[in-house]
């Protein structure tokens, strides 16, 4: 273990001092498994597209290096850098995003990646712990200043938001953002009336989508009523778990990876059920309540505005992504399409989720407090300056 004195004052040290150092194990300990997953689900899959099975292992392994390295370097950076990147990267990812309805490569009816460099990147998935951190800053520097409209502003970048994602159609990153949005304005001490508005404006919203979108009307009908095809991966799945009882098959020797695409993508969660059985599932859920529930804790003792709605947004859409892919993974909802958190295959998931814990992190650090206490007295000071 990584000892340092607390008489050490070089940026390391104080970072290591400072940080949380159970949620960074945690989060450890979930890019550890995901990489134990990709070697585990990856062959099969490989094998089914007719690619080089080393290829998944590598890539894989590249962008959980690369998630990893961001939640450190991004958790050394203080609260205004933190805040200054956060708002830059909403703006890049939502003109991004924007680009994928004329420049997006279309994969199974959807259009959410554009080609980088020879790589496919999902912008919309940096909007989300950016547009946290965003909203967070806008609402708070309301309180601050009440002519500043920041309520209206986060409100139009959000519906933005959603009609760039209505016509990808991404309706799964719609409803994490959407949630995570209202969680924010809840915390904010937005009247109660305006929540309960946007609550039904999102349930009319749901219907809507159902009655305009085929591919969701569709996977809806499959949930509730099965039919022809319908319940073929719910299926698989449950037999995958079933098969896996208690402590697994063994590393490698489940089939559940035989029978449905992209398990090592949407239900990865599979996979660990078959493979390293029940205890193995509950100690990896047990992994992500505890990373939710200790930020959720230590933002209970923050008396920051700006550090309290960002802390939630970001601790609430990773904890959202996480229970919506393991709900629809056991057939508890329709299915969206959303990864589990480091476990799951995918570049954009995996950077854009070490991003969000890193600004976490950040904000949640005690030398970050006394920074953050001084820059509120600086912007109270600027906010009488400008009322006289």
């Amino acid at each position: 273990m990584i000892a340092f004195s607390r008489a050490d004052n070089t940026p390391i040290a104080r970072w290591w001092l400072t940080v949380d150092r159970w949620t960074l194990g945690a989060l450890c300990c979930l890019v550890g498994c995901g990489y134990i997953m990709v070697l585990a689900a990856s062959p099969a899959v490989a094998e089914r597209i007719r690619a080089s099975r080393e290829l998944f292992i590598f890539k894989q392994l590249a962008f959980l290096a690369t998630a990893f390295g961001i939640i450190i370097v991004v958790s050394m950076m203080p609260p205004r850098m933190v805040r200054r990147l956060a708002i830059l990267g909403c703006g890049v990812a939502l003109l991004a995003t924007a680009m994928t309805l004329v420049f997006g490569i279309e994969t199974k009816g959807a259009f959410r990646w554009i080609s980088i460099a020879g790589s496919r990147i999902q912008p919309s998935e940096f909007l989300k712990p950016c547009f946290a951190m965003t909203t967070a800053w806008l609402l708070s520097r309301q309180r601050i200043r009440p002519g500043f409209h920041g309520t209206v502003i986060a409100l139009c970048l959000f519906l933005a938001i959603v009609a760039i994602l209505k016509k990808q159609p991404d309706v799964g990153m719609m409803a994490v953002i959407g949630a995570v949005f209202i969680i924010q304005l809840f915390v904010s001490g937005i009247n109660l009336l305006w929540i309960g508005l946007g609550v039904s404006l999102a349930g009319g919203g749901g219907v809507m989508l159902y009655t305009l979108l085929p591919h969701v009307r569709r996977r809806f009908d499959q949930f509730m009523y099965g039919g022809k095809g319908g319940n073929y991966q719910i299926d698989r799945v449950m037999e995958a778990f079933a098969n896996g009882g208690l402590f697994g098959k063994g590393a490698g020797e489940g089939t559940v990876k035989d029978s449905i695409p992209d398990v090592h993508a949407d239900v990865v969660f599979a996979v660990v059920g078959e493979e390293f059985g029940l205890a193995v599932c509950l100690l990896l859920v047990g992994v992500f309540a505890f990373i939710v529930l200790r930020g959720l804790l230590r933002l209970m003792r923050e008396q920051d505005l700006f550090v309290v709605l960002a802390g939630t947004g970001l601790i609430a859409g990773f904890g959202l992504q996480a229970m919506i892919n393991l709900f629809s993974t056991l057939g508890m909802m329709p299915t969206k399409g959303i990864t589990l958190p480091f476990i799951s295959y995918g570049g954009s998931s995996a950077v854009a989720v070490g991003l969000g814990m890193g600004m976490f992190l950040s904000l949640t650090r005690p030398r970050a407090r006394d920074e953050r206490a001084r820059e509120r007295r600086i912007a109270d000071g600027a906010a009488r300056e400008e009322a006289a």
